[in-house]
Order: structure tokens, then sequence, then C-alpha cells
């Protein structure tokens, strides 16, 4: 376990005093997702050095400045027994070069080379537009992850192959900024698609940062125009999408790695996002395996027609209408219930990590499993009155005595008896009036 979370200069002090007989692992953001993965990395015997901005003010999580050289951070991994070091360095959207420098900075100290893993979509496109000297990348390069991460190349990709999708139009509003040539202006987007419709990027850097958020839902055209105005001064390219009916309980997603030689190696779980917290459009909190063949194979064919390789999760909501899987999105980067496929039998951040070191891993086979997020889950059940619990009374004893860890096919995003500081520092910071910037 990392002893505490420290300041850049604090971290690089304590790791010019360790030394690592293989390349750690930097894994950023250092919340729920880099909790997974550095679970996933230590069960290998790989040392997890967890890099994150700072939060709100110095010292432990009471405040206290104790001059040792720590910063405040909420995150939930630092306090892993996965996590050998934890520290600061520079938000890559603040200043990039900054980033690049700490990262380097990091890596000398080392003494070692490291394998980075970005958690969230600027810190795996930071890795790789940076691309910090002594850092290897599990994941292909930036003009792959651009390609993939825009919505516009993505849609056209599964036009050309013949992957549904939802019904999408490209807006001449904003045609400046667009990578693809427009096909509906504004006028034509409301007859095809009526209200409410929903406004995406092309790509969602620029958009969450002038908006907040990567998704917009309109209601009529007056939101509409102001939107997509904004959208246009700001100098982002935005679509149009119909508003997709999306039948709760059948959200699939494929979980894989694609190693370099491509998608015939490709590992590979499909899982069914049963409950969601709330449960129509928010975060997963019941995720189980699934048998949808479809599924994989429509998300290998995109992720091999962009050349894609290294760790994704590629998102399918089923459309009550059309009575079809839609693609959605795909994330090119480990996410909240990457431990799931892990648990599954499928170490996606293990096989990556051994794909650019000397190390080994062969995936034992793929076992029925489920993953519950306690925290969403136990909040459902308090708060909507509607929802029946999914857990059995075996499931709910093996949670409370710490068997699911040795017996049974349900794993968690955060509590485990066996580590048991995650969940510890997620009781300290929930009844405090702060927040946490990343929910995942």
């Amino acid at each position: 376990m990392a002893a505490q979370f420290r300041s850049t200069e604090a971290l690089i002090d304590a790791l010019a005093d360790a030394s690592f007989d293989r390349p750690p692992a930097l894994v950023s953001n250092a919340h729920v997702t880099g909790l997974g993965v550095a679970r996933a990395l230590d069960a290998h015997g790989v040392p997890v050095i967890a890099l994150d901005r700072a939060g709100d003010g110095v010292g432990d999580a009471a405040g206290a400045g104790d001059g040792s050289g720590s910063v405040r951070h909420d995150g939930l991994a630092p306090p892993s027994d996965a996590v050998d070091f934890a520290g600061a360095v520079t938000y890559p959207l603040d200043d990039l070069d900054g980033f690049r420098d700490d990262v380097e900075a990091v890596v000398d100290a080392a003494g070692t080379e490291a394998v980075a893993f970005g958690c969230m979509d600027e810190w795996a496109l930071a890795y790789a537009e940076a691309d910090p000297d002594g850092v290897r990348l599990p994941f292909a390069g930036i003009d792959t992850l651009d390609d993939v991460l825009n919505k516009s190349e993505l849609y056209a990709t599964c036009e050309a192959l013949g992957v549904p999708y939802p019904e999408t139009y490209r807006l001449a509003e904003t045609a400046e900024a667009a990578t693809r040539e427009p096909d509906a202006t504004l006028d034509g987007a409301v007859e095809a698609l009526g209200f409410p419709l929903v406004v995406k990027p092309e790509l969602k850097r620029d958009f969450e940062e002038a908006f907040g958020t990567n998704v917009i839902e309109v209601a009529d055209r007056g939101e509409f125009e102001d939107v997509v105005a904004a959208a246009s001064n700001a100098g982002i390219a935005v679509m149009a999408q119909k508003r997709v009916e999306i039948a709760t309980g059948r959200d699939h997603s494929l979980a894989s790695y694609v190693p370099p030689s491509g998608t015939d190696d490709a590992l590979g779980v499909v899982g069914n996002a049963a409950v969601r917290y709330p449960q129509q459009f928010g975060t997963s909190c019941l995720v189980e395996t699934a048998d949808e063949a479809a599924i994989e194979e429509r998300a290998l064919a995109v992720l091999d027609d962009a050349g894609y390789h290294g760790i994704s999760e590629s998102e399918f909501v089923y459309d009550a209408a059309r009575e079809e899987f839609l693609l959605l999105d795909v994330n090119t980067r480990p996410w909240k219930w990457i431990s799931m496929p892990v648990a599954a039998g499928a170490n996606l951040p293990m096989a990556a990590y051994a794909a650019v070191t000397d190390a080994g891993y062969e995936s034992p086979g793929i076992e029925p499993t489920r993953w519950v997020s306690l925290r969403d889950y136990l909040s459902l059940l308090a708060g909507d009155d509607a929802f029946w619990d999914q857990l059995s009374a075996a499931d709910w004893r093996r949670l409370v005595s710490g068997g699911f860890e040795r017996e049974g096919d349900l794993t968690t995003g955060v509590y485990r008896p066996s580590d048991p500081g995650p969940a510890a520092k997620l009781f300290e910071t929930e009844f405090v009036d702060r927040e946490y910037y990343c929910s995942c």
C-alpha cells in the first residue's frame, strides 16, 4: 500500500530510494478504474505507481499538513495494497508539456522504463500524445486513438461494415470544424429525427471542456439551435443523433484486449450491464458475462478496421424499436467494471502489460462472472422502490463474510476484505461535503 499520496517532488524522492525488478505500471487516474487495473497487475507481481492530479488542500484526508510531502487526494486506488507508490503529476488538460516533464522525472527516478495505463480518456490520450521518454504504451498511437474516438469516423466505419448504429447526421452548421463532410443541416436533422434528439461531438475532449458533458439531449428547436450555435462558436463539430429507446438491462459491451498482431488473437469477454444507477442512463452497477457472439464479432470488426490494438470497451445498446444492438461508442482504455473480465479469466491489463515487457500471460479460460459496485447498487436499493434486488441471500452472505473472494461467481468494484484500504477510504470521503472530480 502507498503510505501516502505524495507531491510530485516527494514522489520522485521516494522512487529514487526504491528498486524494481520489472517495469512498474503507471496507472492514471487513481480512482475506481485505476484500482481495478492496479489489482489486476498486482495479482501477477507487477509494481504499481498511481499517478493523478492532486486534490484541493495539502495534507492527509483530514487536511492536516505534516511536512511529509503528502497532498490531498480522494481517489480510492492509493490506499490499496496493490499500489506501491502514489503521487501527483501535472494534469495533462492543464499543461501537456508539464505532464510530460513530470512523468519523465518519475520514470527517471524509478531507474527503469514503465508501462502506462490511462484510465480515463484524457490520461490515455495524454500518454499517447506526450509520448514521455521511458514510457511504453500498451495501446495504439495517437492517430489511431483519434480515429476510433472520432464519432464521425466510427459511424462511417459502421456504415461500411454493416454494423448497426444510431441514426446520426453530421451538421452543416459546424462543418468548418468537421473531419468529414456534413450530411444534413439543422433543419434537415429536425425533420428526420424530431424531438427529443441527442447532440454529440465528433471528438468529445473539447466538447466536454466547453459543455461539461459529452452528450446533450435537447427537447425542442430552441434548445437545439442554442447548443449548435455554442458549438459552432467554439469551433467544435457536432452531430444530431436519434434518441434511442433503450431496452433497460440489455446494454452489452465487448471488453477486450487486442494485441499488435491483430484481432485474430484478441482476448475478450462480453458483459451485460444488467443494472445501472440510475436505471435508465446511469453508471453500471451490476454487470454479468453474456453469450452474445454478434456483439464480439461486430466490435472486433470495427477495431480491426481501425487498426487499433490495446484495451477497449465497445458499447452497444439494444434498440427496442429496431430490435437490434446498436454500437454507441468505443472506449480505448480501461473502464469502471474492468475487474469483471479479470475475474472471469481475461486479465486484460496483464495481457497488455505482457505484450510490451518480458512478462508472460495466458488466459485460463472464461467463466461466468458478475461484478457489482456496492455503493451504487445499495443506493439503488435504498432509493428506488420499483427496483427488486437481483442478488441472492447466498450472494449477500458471501459479500458480508468476504467469502465471495474465494468462492462463487461474484466480484466487486471497490469492497474487498483482503484489500480493505479503498473501501475504508470510500467511507471516509462519502459522508463529507466534498466531491471527488471523477465518478470512475
